[in-house]
């Protein structure tokens, strides 16, 4: 009887042993998820900037959503024959946020009101889903598997770090052009740094009581 109860517990921890993904491999299943949301403001324009009244109401917007670092702000004018002064007098709003607008506007769904000019903000966000994850228990482990929990602190701490979180998706292309002037730097000041024993070593005595 007592073999039997042993087996039946053994067999058991095995199977408890077992919940959760199996990996061997050193890369973490718990990767960051890029989420984007985008806001939308169709504003009135009368001739080539915006009607009366829209920049208040565009102010008042951005202070809504609280538009800062990490928000992306772009321009569809489609619907508007010349926006260029609607253009600058956006840019001047957004400008009032520490942010400047971007290039291309993403495409969205349903039209733009003939005669408005669309402002749209991007806000993305980087999380690691399940973290932290303690689905599968570190010990007993039958399976050579690391932890469920694997990775859940670095790449957790990586989306909250990253300041595009785009970046975690496709990267940045980088400049084909350097600039020595900027790449000297440090070497500069690597070479005209005075070394930390050029005035002798700093004498330090223990003091302690008579």
């Amino acid at each position: 009887m007592s073999l039997r109860l042993s087996l039946a517990f053994a067999a058991l921890g095995v199977t408890i042993a077992a919940c959760g993904p199996v990996n061997r491999g050193v890369e973490s299943v718990n990767q960051p998820v890029v989420q984007r949301t985008d806001y939308v403001f169709d504003a009135g324009t009368a001739g080539n900037g915006l009607a009366s009244g829209e920049k208040e109401r565009l102010e008042s917007w951005f202070s809504s959503l609280e538009l800062g670092y990490g928000d992306r702000v772009s321009i569809d004018s489609s619907a508007v024959d010349d926006a260029t002064h609607g253009r600058e007098q956006v840019a001047a709003v957004v400008a009032r946020f520490g942010l400047l607008i971007s290039d291309a506007a993403p495409k969205l769904a349903g039209g733009i009101t003939p005669g408005a000019m669309r402002v749209i903000i991007s806000r993305t966000q980087a999380s690691v889903p399940h973290c932290p994850n303690w689905n599968r228990p570190s010990a007993p482990e039958f399976a050579a598997s690391n932890t469920s929990n694997y990775g859940c602190a670095t790449n957790s701490n990586l989306a909250a770090m990253v300041a595009n979180p785009e970046d975690l998706i496709r990267g940045r292309v980088g400049s084909p052009v350097g600039d020595t002037a900027v790449a000297y730097k440090a070497i500069e000041a690597y070479r005209t740094a005075v070394p930390t024993g050029k005035n002798g070593l700093k004498t330090e005595s223990a003091g302690g009581s008579k």
